[in-house]
């Protein structure tokens, strides 16, 4: 079965030129022009990628992603008509992977969804465990566990901790991780680099305000130490 994307956009010019877009790529698209109508749709068939447009009517596209958070790690995409550091940030809080802004051209939301589905199907390589102290990567598992216990990291979130771990004390620059991590950099945001860190932190630090593992160098970037 081919690639399913599930669009959920309530503005009809625009999800029908992003599903001629999308369908151009060889992709299958369901489309949703509300959260309720999206929600419904997931449950039915999970997508392998979605993208959300902040703005609809009834339940936002905050609380779509969040729902879809919950039951499942698809990639998620945000839509937002604004570049506002607030709706962005927000957006990645709430769970999404990525985001655009409107309006975007059909080519850069192709390479998105491309870069996005080449992290979720190439395998991870590595030692088979790395243990930093009460932390335990699992890379070839796909497991972290912290005290002994596992934690439930997104694609994203294991991704990037892994890369961080590739490397033990190494200072990794947001343009480095963008391109390792998200596949790409040239127009890359180091916003989604920093909302990850700080999710990444809430899960597998005791204290994420004064974490011991994800460190920030300042004015250089992130590594991971002991």
């Amino acid at each position: 079965m081919g690639t399913r994307i599930l669009t959920v956009e309530d503005d009809e010019r625009i999800r029908t030129a992003v599903k001629l877009a999308l369908e151009d790529e060889g992709w299958s698209v369901e489309e949703a022009d509300t959260g309720e109508e999206a929600l419904n749709a997931f449950q039915r068939q999970p997508a392998d990628v979605v993208l959300i447009d902040i703005m609809l009517p009834g339940i936002d596209g905050f609380d779509v992603c969040r729902a879809i958070r919950r039951v499942s790690d698809v990639p998620i995409v945000m839509v937002t008509a604004r570049a506002d550091t607030h709706d962005v940030v927000a957006g990645l809080e709430a769970g999404a992977d990525d985001y655009l802004t409107k309006p975007f051209a059909p080519k850069e939301l192709s390479a998105r969804i491309r870069a996005l589905l080449r992290r979720v199907r190439s395998g991870d390589s590595g030692s088979t465990h790395l243990r930093f102290g009460d932390l335990e990567v699992i890379p070839e598992e796909g497991v972290v566990r912290r005290e002994g216990k596992e934690v439930h990291l997104t694609k994203t979130e294991f991704r990037l901790l892994v890369e961080l771990a590739s490397s033990p004390g190494r200072v990794f620059s947001r343009e480095t991780l963008l391109e390792r991590v998200w596949g790409y950099g040239y127009f890359g945001d180091g916003r989604l680099v920093d909302v990850h860190v700080r999710r990444l932190r809430t899960k597998i630090e005791a204290d994420p305000a004064n974490p011991r593992h994800v460190v920030t160098v300042r004015g250089l970037g992130y590594k991971l130490q002991a």
